[in-house]
């Protein structure tokens, strides 16, 4: 008597690099306006639940290859307008006028705003009457915006509430931006 064996093979599972490389694809064609943004989606769903290359690959058919002439001329591109954009910002942080922490041990809060009374009086349209303080917590220094119009940013992020600074960080208020330094 012989037995045979019946052995099961299986596709292999799909790579974290190919569904990458297909959702990419998906991405450039959206951008080459090759598809509609409902279409994008649903490939998108149907990438992301993909178990074979096959059902990637019939995702992406009907988009055009990219050659690697262009991915070079594009990555080129793209690198070194990364590269101006962070010279632009380092350009602009160091001419930022140093805002100047308080010594500590005051125990009063900085207050900041175009009102008269304010420890930081600061004429200009954009800045509220009362703006924000920068008060000394627990060995931190922490910016606080109270309620301002236009806002209140620490490193190009808006404060909402209270944000924790360090000397270096770029704070603004309004349109108006400093850079903290200590004595």
């Amino acid at each position: 008597m012989t037995s045979s064996f019946e052995f099961h093979t299986y596709p292999a599972r799909l790579s974290d690099a190919e569904r990458d490389k297909a959702l990419s694809a998906l991405r450039d064609g959206v951008a080459m306006g090759r598809l509609s943004h409902d279409t994008f989606v649903r490939r998108m769903e149907l990438a992301l639940v993909a178990r074979r290359s096959d059902e990637l690959a019939a995702l992406i058919a009907d988009l055009p290859r990219e050659s690697r002439f262009s991915r070079l001329v594009f990555g080129s591109v793209e690198a070194v307008s990364g590269f101006t954009v962070r010279l632009r910002r380092a350009w602009q942080a160091e001419k930022l006028p140093k805002l100047l922490l308080p010594h500590p041990t005051s125990g009063h809060p900085l207050r900041i705003g175009r009102d008269p009374g304010s420890g930081l009086r600061l004429s200009h349209e954009t800045v509220s009457r009362v703006h924000a303080e920068l008060r000394h917590q627990g060995g931190l220094w922490v910016l606080r915006d109270l309620g301002s119009t236009n806002g209140t940013t620490v490193n190009g992020r808006r404060v909402v509430g209270a944000a924790v600074v360090r000397e270096g960080d770029q704070i603004g208020f309004g349109q108006i931006t400093y850079r903290l330094a200590a004595h």
